[in-house]
């Protein structure tokens, strides 16, 4: 009986010390992708190139605030350079965020309200995967959240600019 209580209380206290790391290795991993997203608005308020896409995978894509702004990596920094090799960058300061880190930590998935000067309130989200140089953003989705109160009033305006002339 004395060894089966034994047995009992170390499977106990090895599940609980399991449990504690893998919520340290999520806090980490938060932490490290905190950072990635905090670097990318820095580079870009700071009109950086190299860090900025640094910071994006390879096959990174960019969906920005217009329905037609999908950009893969090479296509955003065709977009991209002219203004940040004028000094002209752009600030998103983070206001809140939310980052879930799934599949065994590779892969995570955030949003994040933002203030923008030019814009306001504005919503970043997207798909971080981590490489063997880090977390890298996979997808950043840039957009501008509604209103409830203002979206059919909005909606007939967009409407009315899609309108073929």
């Amino acid at each position: 009986m004395k060894k089966y209580y034994c047995l009992v209380i170390a499977l106990f206290w090895g599940l609980i010390c399991g449990l504690l790391s893998v919520n340290a290795f999520a806090a980490t991993d938060e932490q490290s992708i905190a950072k990635v997203l905090n670097n990318f608005h820095q580079a870009a308020a700071n009109a950086q190139a190299k860090p900025y896409f640094n910071l994006l995978s390879q096959d990174a894509v960019f969906l920005g605030t217009d329905a037609s702004e999908r950009w893969s990596k090479e296509q955003f920094k065709t977009f991209v350079v002219p203004y940040f090799s004028k000094g002209k960058g752009w600030l998103y300061t983070p206001i809140e965020r939310n980052i879930t880190v799934i599949k065994a930590g590779q892969v995570a998935f955030f949003d994040e309200l933002l203030f923008s000067d030019s814009y306001g309130t504005c919503r970043g989200s997207g798909v971080l995967i981590k490489t063997t140089q880090g977390w890298k953003i996979s997808q950043y989705n840039l957009s501008i959240p509604m209103p409830n109160g203002l979206a059919k009033a909005l909606v007939k305006q967009i409407k009315a600019f899609e309108q073929p002339k």
